[in-house]
C-alpha cells in the first residue's frame, strides 16, 4: 500500500506528524494508499524553507524564471498520461475528462511563460518639471494554496505557476482525498530546474489549513472549495493580515429559451450536469426552462440521462465515473431522497445502479428532477453530484430574476438564437462567468476565473491578469535628480508644475 508524504525543499519528506488518512480508488471502493496528515510544525517548516528560498528566487530576472516554466510545460506534456491516470485512480473521473482538466491547468503554465511581458510597469516622463514617475510590480513573499478534491491538477495549477512566475515561493495544501498528483507536479517542477524550496507540498487536513491562516510569514492565500469553508478562510486569513482569494460554492443555472437549438442545449446540459459526475464548481445543476420549452426539454434530457454509460474512469466507453468517496455518495443520495420528499418529480432515478464487477465502487447514475421550486433545498444548496433540476419559468425576466436572487453567482449560461436576449442576459445577470450557447463558461488562462456573491470572497479572480495582480504588489516611484539649484522647503501638498 503506497504512502503519500510531503514535498519540502526539493525532496519527499515524512514530516513530524504520524497521523494518516486513507486513499481510495473510487471505481472499486478499495483502499489503495495512505497520506501523511501534516502538523502545524510541518507547515511552519515548509514556510521557513520557502521564506529562505524567496530571496534568491525573487531576484532572478523574469526571463530566467520563464525559461524554467517553459521546461516545466514540456515535462507536464511528456508525463500527461501518467498524471491523468493518477487523477482517475484517486478521483474517479473518466480518462478524457481528467486529461482535459490537466490541459486546462497546463494553459495557465503556458500563460505564466509570458511573465516578463506581464510584469512590465508603466513609465511617465516629466509628470512635473524634470520629474519622472513609474510603477512596478514586485512579488509578495511566501504564498499558499488550499485546493479541493475535484480537480487535483487543474486548480493547483491555477495558483502556483502564476505565484512562482511572479517571483514568489509557494506552499500547497492539496486535498487529502487525492494528493498524489500534486507531489508529482512538484517533482516535475524541480526536474525543470526550479530551485529547492520554491515549491513545497504539505499534505494534511484542518490542522494544516489553520496553520496556513495563522503563519505570519505567509503573505497570500488562495482557496477553492465550499462556501462555508471559503468564508472561514477569508475571515481568518484577513484577520491575520493576509491577501486572500477564496472561491466558494455554486448553483449554476442554464436558461433554455423557446427559440434555442434544443439538441444543442440538451447536449450542452448533459456534459455540464453529468460530466465529472457533477463534481465541478462549474457544473450546470439547474436548467431553467422558459415558456413552453419545458416538456420537450425534459423528455429529451430523460432519454439521454437514462442512456448514460456509467463505469470506471479507465474504461474508454464510460461517460461518467464514480463519486470520490463513499461518504460523498451517501450525501448525494440523501439530496435525491430529499428532493422526492420536497415534492419535486424524479424523472430519472440513478440511486440504485449496480456495476457488475464494481459492486463496492462509489457509483450513482444520473438523476433528473422536474418541477423544482425555488424554496426547495435541492434548488438552493450545492449538491456536487450528477443531479440536474429543471425549474419552469414563464418568461426571460422570471428566469433572470431567479438567477440574480440566488446566493451563488459563479457561472451561468443561456441557450438562444436571439442576439438581443443573449446580450441583455450577459449585461444584466449578476454572475461572474457567463456563457451564451456555451454550457461551461470557464475562461481561458489569459482571462481570469471567479464568481460573484457568495461564490467568491476577496476582490480578485484567479489566474490570468487578475492572478498577476493578486500575486504582486504595486510600487510607484517618483524621481527628480538635483540640478544644483537650491530650493526652499514647501509645506503644502506637492503638485506637479
Amino acid at each position: 500500500m503506497k504512502l503519500i508524504e510531503h514535498f519540502v525543499n526539493g525532496k519527499i519528506t515524512s514530516g513530524k506528524s504520524n497521523r494518516t488518512g486513507k486513499i481510495f480508488n473510487p471505481a472499486t471502493g478499495s483502499q489503495e494508499g495512505e497520506v501523511k496528515l501534516g502538523s502545524k510544525e510541518d507547515l511552519n517548516t515548509a514556510v521557513e524553507v520557502a521564506k529562505k528560498a524567496f530571496n534568491e528566487w525573487s531576484a532572478k530576472p523574469p526571463i530566467a524564471r520563464a525559461r524554467i516554466i517553459f521546461k516545466y510545460k514540456e515535462l507536464i506534456e511528456k508525463h500527461s498520461d501518467e498524471i491523468t491516470k493518477m487523477i482517475v485512480s484517486e478521483h474517479g473521473k473518466v480518462y478524457e475528462d481528467a486529461k482535459g482538466s490537466l490541459t486546462r491547468g497546463l494553459e495557465v503554465v503556458e500563460f505564466a511563460c509570458g511573465i516578463p511581458q506581464m510584469l512590465k510597469g508603466e513609465f511617465t516622463e516629466n509628470v512635473g518639471t524634470n520629474i519622472d514617475s513609474w510603477s512596478m510590480r514586485q512579488p509578495l513573499g511566501v504564498c499558499a494554496g488550499i485546493t479541493p478534491f475535484n480537480f487535483p491538477a487543474m486548480v493547483p495549477m491555477w495558483m502556483f505557476p502564476m505565484a512562482i512566475a511572479c517571483g514568489n515561493t509557494f506552499v500547497l495544501k492539496p486535498s487529502e482525498k487525492d494528493p498524489s498528483c500534486s507531489l508529482r507536479l512538484a517533482e516535475l517542477f524541480r526536474e525543470a530546474g526550479l530551485p529547492d524550496g520554491v515549491f513545497n507540498v504539505v499534505n494534511g487536513d484542518k490542522e494544516v489549513v489553520d496553520a496556513i491562516l495563522t503563519n505570519k510569514d505567509i503573505q497570500a492565500v488562495s482557496f477553492v472549495g465550499s462556501t462555508p469553508i471559503a468564508k472561514y478562510i477569508y475571515e481568518n486569513a484577513a484577520k491575520n493580515e493576509k491577501r486572500v482569494q477564496a472561491l466558494g460554492g455554486a448553483k449554476n443555472h442554464c436558461v433554455v429559451m423557446p427559440d434555442c437549438d434544443l439538441d444543442q442545449a440538451v447536449n450542452g446540459l448533459m456534459g455540464a450536469a453529468y460530466g465529472s459526475a457533477g463534481e465541478r464548481c462549474m457544473a450546470q445543476s439547474v436548467a431553467v426552462a422558459v415558456g413552453n420549452i419545458g416538456d420537450k426539454l425534459v423528455a429529451s434530457l430523460a432519454k439521454k440521462v437514462e442512456a448514460l454509460k456509467i463505469g470506471p474512469g479507465l474504461d474508454k466507453t464510460s461517460e461518467m465515473g464514480p463519486l470520490v468517496t463513499k461518504e460523498h455518495l451517501e450525501k448525494v443520495k440523501g439530496y435525491v431522497d430529499l428532493g422526492v420528499k420536497e415534492g419535486a418529480k424524479l424523472v430519472v432515478d440513478g440511486r440504485n445502479i449496480k456495476m457488475q464487477g464494481y459492486e463496492n465502487g462509489f457509483y450513482i447514475g444520473g438523476c433528473l428532477f422536474d418541477h423544482v421550486k425555488k424554496d426547495m433545498r435541492i434548488y438552493k444548496e450545492e449538491i456536487f453530484g450528477p443531479v440536474l433540476s429543471v425549474v419552469r419559468a414563464r418568461d426571460f425576466e422570471e428566469a433572470t430574476q431567479l438567477i440574480n436572487d440566488h446566493e451563488y453567482g459563479n457561472g451561468t449560461s443561456i441557450y438562444t438564437r436571439d442576439g438581443d436576449v443573449g446580450r441583455t442576459f450577459a449585461n444584466k445577470i449578476k454572475v461572474g462567468m457567463v456563457g451564451i450557447n456555451i454550457p461551461i463558461p470557464v475562461p481561458v488562462a489569459f482571462h481570469s476565473f471567479g464568481g460573484w456573491k457568495r461564490s467568491l470572497f476577496g476582490d480578485q479572480h484567479m489566474h490570468g491578469p487578475e492572478g498577476v495582480r493578486f500575486y504582486t504588489k504595486l510600487k510607484t516611484v517618483t524621481s527628480r535628480w538635483p540640478s544644483g539649484v537650491r530650493s526652499n522647503p514647501e509645506f503644502i501638498m506637492p503638485t506637479m508644475k
